[in-house]
């Protein structure tokens, strides 16, 4: 099933809101500094752009982990600010500690994040396979029952007595053994 530009558009704006806005916590949480506040635009921009180009269909588990791994380790450059090799700087200018503290946060916002928007692909893709099944084959709706004919009511009529057999016992049944 593919997806066409509105709803492309939407999963590619939801998207990479939550990849910018996760791993910029993480960064900042991990003992890097707070982002500068032009990278949050530019890497929502950069991450939205490449989403926008792989979004046109429905992606694997696998597929979106590994495209958020490629996000993260590129806002990972991004906020460290300075545009110069910031990786590799930053894992041999600091301390293994640190340094393996914010690897650690970025697998873990990535893990996070292609979890949750993975389980959100695969729900939301099975919701429009079913909306579309309903829309392109309804369901036939089912022929009314064909009425009973209705049931006559008899009226009877209470009969008054004989009067000459008013005072008369009458008992039913077969009579009793002597």
């Amino acid at each position: 099933m593919r997806a066409h530009l509105p709803f492309r558009l939407i999963r590619t704006a939801a998207f990479a809101a939550v990849c910018v806005l996760l791993a910029a916590l993480a960064h900042w949480l991990s003992g890097g500094s707070r982002p500068p506040p032009w990278t949050l635009p530019a890497g929502g921009g950069a991450v939205f752009g490449l989403a926008a180009a792989l979004g046109g269909r429905e992606r694997s588990p696998a597929q979106v982990g590994w495209l958020l791994v490629a996000a993260q380790l590129g806002l990972h450059e991004l906020f460290g600010g300075d545009g110069t090799g910031y990786v590799a700087a930053h894992i041999h200018g600091q301390g293994l500690g640190e340094a393996l503290g914010m690897l650690v946060a970025h697998l873990t916002a990535t893990l996070l994040t292609g979890w949750w928007l993975s389980r959100g692909e695969a729900a939301l893709w099975a919701l429009l396979r079913r909306l579309a099944r309903r829309l392109l084959f309804p369901r036939p709706v089912p022929a009314r029952p064909a009425a009973r004919p209705p049931v006559p009511v008899v009226r009877v009529r209470d009969v008054p007595p004989d009067p000459a057999v008013r005072h008369s016992v009458t008992r039913r049944g077969p009579p009793l053994p002597a």
